[in-house]
């Protein structure tokens, strides 16, 4: 993968990230059509992945830094601080990981098998935009997330792993037709993400430390990075702008064009 095509899927994994759109599917659809090395396509997905995970951290430096505190006083003193609303986020948040981890351990394999698919890819961004377009009937959305409803959004988030289902699509629709506050929602998808991106990483990382990077890979690797935490910064503020809109369901058209495309063209 040269430094070009590092930079325009590096772009196309920052904007796909946090708009509902699936980067995974994008990042598949993208190195097929710029002719990348399929075959290193998880490791540069989860290099992506981490500047799409600093664009995060910095998005969120404030409320993560909070978020960080509670955590230490309720280490200190739990009666205290256990009804702390920061430290039940911390718990929903712990809840929401458990499913994407047991499929994480358990199907690993074979997911970077079908990872390879772009006709799946396809398929399933047009099951994405119906997940999308639902959003539009969701109903009352003033209520607050709660240990129910963060495992329901983790499965949904373990769900994503398929590529082409997007994440934040998926995660967020779900919170609406639960009836979660919409900016509370957003806010959730992106943060319960956190850990299961950071652990992710770690475990690629310790895979190319036993394997080896090329020089030419890892100029590849920093240029991939530095476009998807620049680009994802701005794409998720104005995700966050688009959701207090009510607009969210426009993207299910995006979806369902790309994804009725690449159903033609693969099966024809």
């Amino acid at each position: 993968m040269d430094v070009l095509q590092s930079f325009l899927l590096g772009l196309i994994q920052g904007i796909t990230e946090f708009l509902p759109i699936s980067s995974s599917g994008h990042l598949v659809l993208g190195k097929y059509i710029l002719g990348g090395d399929l075959e290193a396509g998880i490791t540069y997905e989860v290099v992506v992945h981490f500047g799409s995970l600093c664009a995060i951290l910095l998005y969120y430096r404030k409320l993560l830094g909070d978020l960080l505190m509670s955590g230490v006083g309720f280490l200190k003193a739990p009666t205290q601080k256990k009804e702390d609303p920061q430290v039940k986020l911390i718990g929903f948040i712990l809840v929401s990981m458990i499913p994407a981890m047991v499929i994480g351990f358990t199907m690993k394999d074979y997911i970077e098998e079908i990872f390879m698919d772009p006709l799946l890819v396809s398929i399933m961004l047009m099951v994405t935009g119906l997940i999308l377009f639902l959003t539009r009937f969701a109903g009352d959305t003033t209520k607050n997330i709660n240990l129910p409803k963060s495992f329901i959004i983790g499965l949904a988030q373990a769900f994503a792993m398929i590529p082409g289902v997007s994440r934040a699509g998926s995660t967020i629709s779900v919170s609406l037709y639960l009836g979660v506050k919409r900016e509370e929602a957003a806010n959730f998808s992106f943060l319960m993400v956190i850990p299961v991106i950071a652990g992710a990483m770690l475990l690629q990382f310790k895979e190319m430390m036993e394997v080896g990077v090329s020089d030419a890979q890892m100029i590849s690797l920093v240029v991939g990075f530095l476009t998807s935490f620049i680009s994802g910064y701005f794409a998720l503020k104005y995700l966050i702008m688009i959701l207090k809109k009510k607009g969210f369901h426009y993207f299910s058209y995006y979806c369902w064009l790309v994804g009725g495309a690449g159903l033609i063209y693969f099966i024809i």
